[in-house]
């Protein structure tokens, strides 16, 4: 049976870091809360030439190493990093494409927010699949919304954890390794308009000059937000990974590792405590705190490092985007009889 492996990994994290003492400073936040609650001990901005294009192909030529392949090998470069990119009304995927040397690849850019990598997965999966022409396809990601936030706005201190990177997966069809089994998502639209950058769209234009100041995200409504996340967040985050798995022939019983996104501590305890894992089988991202769509390679490239990903294990990579999407992705890591 037909199969798509993930063939390489690669991470591109910026030399520039912000410290817990200093969000502290900037937030009049308590230093501890932000590393005991919020869960960031540092996490890296963006340096003067960390734009979102060169932060993805610097995780792309990581990954195009990881992989041991020829940059012409790629037929496909899918962007699914952040909207907010090098310029506005701008396609990414092809400048990566030229920078890398892929110039046999076409490529196209999706976002699906911090949901992306495995709406990525999923796609690159069935494109792959459906596709005779498309052998080896380039998933990449660059993302700096750290740059979108005011610490003073409290009502959006859930996203002081963001900060800036760049990750990249190579896919091979029949690679008989590291295989992508199925995907879950969930949406709902009602979450839509209640945190956004109020400026810069076509909601608000022309700009006026005093807009350049208001560039950052709002929550609009802040108790009925937190009352709606509260409400549906975590049922259906728990919802797309059993269905992952289920979907994959796995239950919640054959986690071997699970990639996911960087959120505040108690939240992230309380998953490991619901599908009965210890730390062991996961990496909490306080030395990076949450690099959007990045958090779920970024995870496994650490676990890598570190042996905590095995030959063997189930993965199941899970996240979840403002809009509000959440979405898993399951990976039976290793090789498997072909």
């Amino acid at each position: 049976m037909n199969n798509v492996g993930i063939m390489g990994l690669g991470v591109y994290i910026p030399d520039n870091y912000i410290y817990a003492d200093e969000i502290a400073r900037r937030t009049d936040i308590p230093q501890w809360v932000i590393e005991e609650k919020f869960g960031i001990l540092k996490k890296p901005i963006p340096g003067p030439n960390d734009t979102t294009s060169y932060m993805g192909i610097q995780a792309a030529k990581d990954a195009i190493n990881d992989a041991g392949i020829d940059p012409k090998d790629i037929d496909l470069v899918i962007w699914n990093g952040a909207q907010h990119k090098d310029y506005p009304c701008w396609l990414a995927s092809l400048f990566v494409a030229y920078e890398i040397g892929a110039t046999n690849a076409w490529g196209f850019d999706m976002e699906a927010m911090c949901g992306s990598m495995m709406t990525g997965l999923e796609t690159a999966k069935s494109l792959m699949l459906n596709n005779e022409s498309l052998n080896t396809v380039l998933i990449v990601s660059g993302y700096r919304n750290s740059d979108l936030i005011n610490y003073k706005v409290k009502d959006t201190s859930f996203m002081f954890d963001l900060g800036a990177g760049g990750v990249a997966a190579i896919l091979r069809k029949n690679l008989n390794k590291n295989v992508i089994l199925e995907s879950s998502f969930k949406g709902d639209g009602s979450f839509s308009e209640q945190c956004v950058i109020e400026v810069g769209g076509t909601k608000k234009w022309p700009m006026e000059p005093e807009d350049t100041q208001k560039y950052y995200f709002t929550v609009r409504d802040s108790e009925k937000f937190k009352s709606n996340l509260n409400e549906k967040t975590m049922p259906n985050f728990y919802w797309v990974i059993r269905d992952s798995l289920k979907k994959s022939g796995y239950s919640e019983k054959d986690i071997g590792y699970l990639a996911i996104l960087h959120f505040k501590r108690s939240a992230h305890k309380a998953v490991l405590e619901e599908l009965g894992l210890n730390e062991n089988q996961t990496t909490y991202l306080e030395d990076y705190g949450h690099l959007g769509q990045n958090d779920q390679i970024l995870s496994m490239k650490l676990a890598l490092k570190e042996g905590k990903l095995k030959d063997g294990d189930i993965v199941v990579l899970v996240g979840a985007g403002l809009g509000f999407v959440w979405a898993a992705t399951t990976v039976k890591w290793g090789k498997i009889d072909s």
